[in-house]
């Protein structure tokens, strides 16, 4: 009889749960439009009874539009889901996101989402050399773009657009085999950082650029759809971002938000995030074909407290260095 009583609690709490997650659920998002739109799809799928409004742009924007709403104290979003850390680092800061104990991270390394949990990596993206298999050799070092038989042929995305970009500056100018020096040797190399990831691969797979500085997820479909590219990890080491999700404090739905949170970290969605072409951060999902065993990489950790706390000065620097 007690053992009934237990199941028909829990069937009460999961029917309740259910209904809870309903409604209206709105996410903004810096995904390429392809990819926010399987992600927002598959959610649906997993929760139909949540109505889902989406937004995408590169993370700067978004923040920018973020911050002005909250300006006007007409935030809109309930979630985010965005390149880096560092932007949610500072709203973290701020007491703009909502600490979710109960986010299902077993399966987790405890590196890849905020210790106070109001953030939450999906993913493993590291930033890479790629290069054009038609016109250029595979270097495997950072400052061998800096060379001046390349001079004008690395397609770097802007920090100022891009938040993998953004993170790999406060980790490259970390690390004491880049540095400032690296950025500074580009800008005399007339390099102009500009746009996001899918820009720079454009370039580098139609010749116009020889080098880029991009993703390996981004660099690795483009190989497989029959793109005259390939990709280097750098002696030095490669920074990575984790795509983290999270939810915004005052957010409207917060049933449906959690659920949001708990798809990306489920196994389903897990699984999705390979299917999509990126190496899952659940250590029960595979990579996909292509991606090299994350224990053969150098990846390069950053602070990501001290890299919100230098951020305004770092971005001035860059912006100081490539006259923008």
């Amino acid at each position: 009889m007690r053992s009934t009583v237990k199941i028909l609690a829990l069937l009460a709490f999961t029917s309740l749960s259910a209904q809870a997650a309903d409604g209206k659920l709105v996410v903004y998002t810096s995904q390429a439009p392809e990819i926010a739109q399987q992600t927002i799809e598959a959610f649906k799928a997993a929760n139909p009874g949540i109505e889902v409004s989406w937004t995408r742009n590169g993370t700067t924007q978004l923040m920018n539009v973020l911050r002005t709403e909250m300006m006007s104290g007409d935030v809109k979003a309930d979630v985010l889901l965005v390149a880096d850390s560092i932007n949610l680092g500072a709203l973290k800061k701020e007491g703009k996101l909502m600490a979710y104990a109960d986010a299902p991270v077993s399966h987790i390394s405890p590196n890849f989402y905020d210790k106070d949990k109001t953030w939450f990596g999906t993913k493993i993206i590291a930033t890479v050399i790629g290069y054009n298999t038609q016109n250029a050799k595979p270097v495997n070092s950072w400052m061998a773009l800096t060379d001046a038989s390349n001079r004008g042929q690395v397609a770097v995305p802007s920090p100022l657009y891009s938040g993998a970009a953004l993170y790999h500056l406060h980790t490259a100018i970390n690390t004491p085999t880049i540095g400032w020096e690296f950025y500074k040797k580009l800008a005399a190399n007339g390099i102009t950082p500009e746009g996001g990831n899918g820009p720079a691969l454009k370039a580098v797979a139609s010749g116009v650029a020889k080098y880029g500085i991009i993703t390996d997820a981004d660099l690795i479909r483009a190989k497989k759809q029959g793109s005259p590219v390939d990709l280097v990890y750098p002696q030095e080491g490669a920074s990575f971002v984790t795509e983290p999700v999270a939810i915004l404090a005052g957010a409207h739905n917060v049933p449906a938000a959690k659920a949001f949170v708990d798809f990306m970290l489920s196994e389903k969605g897990q699984q999705l995030v390979a299917q999509q072409g990126n190496r899952p951060i659940d250590k029960r999902v595979a990579a996909p074909e292509g991606f090299a065993p994350i224990d053969s990489i150098k990846l390069l950790t950053l602070d990501s407290d001290k890299a919100v706390n230098d951020d305004a000065q770092v971005r001035e620097k860059f912006t100081e260095i490539f006259g923008g």
